[in-house]
């Protein structure tokens, strides 16, 4: 996408748009409201305990100490706050409902205008999945695309590396000075020096449950389509599939077996009218005529539409835009049992024993001894060629 003019705050109005954003109980949309009808951020702080008083409701303003502190805690990282409507604020996020009123960056900014896709999928993917991922990053790389994605294990983890050298964009759940999880912070270190780091979240939070999903929509904002490989039926990656069609991006999925329950919300998409791929080439060819600017698609999925009651009020605790999400691998811990690591990268597709060796890190003797374990257990075939598969 092309460079645009755009808004540029002087540092007084920065602070006061940090503290509008800030305060408790104001989401993006209410903040966006409140702008739009006083003029300005200090304008609407002014009036905001007056307005809420009369509505019922209470808001606590952010104290101008804290967003201070995290103008300060931004300096020492070098990382920049970016408010909607500067020139270097990424275009694509200024489509979406309720795009963050401040963003935390730190990187190459410059990415946030690329042409971009996200790809995403199962943190406890199969080694086969994980090549695939890397696969499909490399070649949108090759091909002049960014690749977006959430840092966490598994697919997004893959994506990230397979794009490190062509540019890739993490969006984080909590503060950029809180990566998650911790086994990839060498990663995030590589990413913030070759790419760049995204969050709406202030410094110093560790993510919660309810920040993934939030997470997840910029991802799919900042792309012009979201690639899934891998994603069981209660995952991030569906929530990160729908709110794309609901944000008019392209939504791809690559097809995986019926057998595996990793693919089954994968293999789900599919049925509903995502686009099936198999190579970076099928996303090009989709992607070709949107890049260099936007384009809103057919919606795949359909909600029933929600009124609201009131214009400024609607989402005082923050998250009332972003669905929440239940229990999902994603805040699942990596677990150090190697039997346990090598049996979560086997499915019914054969794979290679060398690869998993790679993946796991580990001594290739110890991963024999590991697949002997998982064999002995019945879970485990082989076949010619030194490969392996999961036993049905």
């Amino acid at each position: 996408m092309k460079p645009r003019a755009g808004i540029r705050l002087s540092e007084a109005q920065r602070l006061d748009w940090l503290r509008l954003a800030r305060s408790d109980g104001i989401g993006p949309r209410t903040f966006h409201g409140l702008i739009n009808r006083f003029g300005g951020a200090r304008a609407a702080l002014e009036a905001l305990p007056e307005l809420a008083a009369a509505r019922g409701r209470r808001v606590t303003l952010c104290p101008l100490q804290d967003a201070e502190r995290e103008f300060e805690q931004a300096h020492r990282l070098g990382a920049h706050l970016l408010a909607s409507g500067e020139e270097d604020y990424p275009a694509r996020l200024l489509e979406i409902p309720g795009p963050p009123p401040i963003l935390s960056v730190l990187g190459r900014v410059d990415l946030l205008e690329a042409d971009s896709v996200g790809l995403v999928g199962a943190r406890n993917a199969s080694a086969s999945g994980r090549k695939m991922a890397g696969r499909l990053a490399d070649g949108l790389g090759r091909a002049g695309y960014a690749v977006v994605s959430g840092l966490a294990r598994g697919i997004d983890a893959e994506a990230h590396r397979a794009s490190l050298a062509s540019g890739t964009i993490a969006v984080l759940a909590g503060g950029l000075d809180k990566p998650y999880p911790p086994e990839n912070r060498a990663l995030y270190d590589e990413i913030v020096e070759k790419g760049i780091a995204v969050s709406e979240m202030p410094f110093g939070l560790s993510p919660r449950g309810r920040d993934f999903p939030r997470r997840n929509r910029l991802i799919s904002g900042l792309s012009l389509g979201i690639v899934v490989v891998e994603a069981a039926r209660r995952s991030g990656s569906l929530i990160t599939a729908r709110l794309a069609n609901e944000q008019g991006r392209e939504v791809f999925a690559v097809p995986g077996s019926p057998l595996d329950p990793r693919c089954e919300g994968s293999n789900d998409l599919l049925r509903e009218g995502a686009m099936i791929i198999t190579s970076a080439e099928d996303i090009l060819n989709v992607l070709a005529p949107l890049a260099g600017g936007a384009g809103r698609l057919p919606m795949l999925f359909r909600e029933p539409e929600h009124t609201q009651s009131d214009a400024f009020f609607d989402e005082l605790d923050g998250d009332a835009a972003v669905p929440d999400v239940g229990p999902d691998e994603e805040e699942t811990p990596a677990s150090g049992d190697l039997v346990s690591r090598v049996l979560a990268l086997l499915s019914v597709d054969p794979v290679e024993i060398d690869l998993i060796v790679r993946q796991t890190g580990a001594n290739p003797r110890e991963v024999q001894a590991a697949l002997m374990e998982i064999e002995l257990g019945g879970l485990l075939i082989r076949l010619s060629g030194n490969r392996v598969a999961r036993k049905v």
